[in-house]
């Protein structure tokens, strides 16, 4: 599976072709809101999420049958920004798990900025 085309692709939204990187009985998980898809929920759920996206991967590994995928996605006014990690697992070439942790990016809680430590990472 070509996973720059895939994450192309949930990035344009484009309802017709994400179709084809899946398997038929694929399930889809949002972990950080507790939430399981089939495969056309979770199309439904990317494509008709609001407004335009645009959005980079940062990283990409492999681990047997699983591809792990570290994205940015923000719109492209980029006034938001989130990242995800994603762990896509296939068979026969097409994804039949996928296990996707989002977080809105933002600025360190207080309690840890009253500490004084760490730095950035970006400026």
């Amino acid at each position: 599976m070509n996973i720059i085309e895939f994450w192309n692709k949930v990035l344009a939204k484009d309802r017709d072709r994400l179709k084809e990187f899946f398997s038929e009985d694929a399930v889809i998980r949002w972990i950080c809101t507790n939430e399981q898809f089939t495969v056309s929920e979770y199309i439904k759920a990317n494509c008709d999420y609001p407004g335009d996206w645009d959005g980079s991967i940062e990283r990409i590994e492999e681990s047997g049958d699983t591809l792990i995928l570290a994205g940015h996605v923000f719109p492209p006014d980029k006034s938001s920004s989130y990242h995800v990690v994603s762990f896509i697992k296939l068979k026969n070439n097409r994804i039949c798990e996928m296990d996707e942790y989002w977080a809105d990016d933002g600025e360190p809680p207080a309690w840890r900025t009253r500490m004084h430590i760490g730095k950035p990472i970006f400026h």
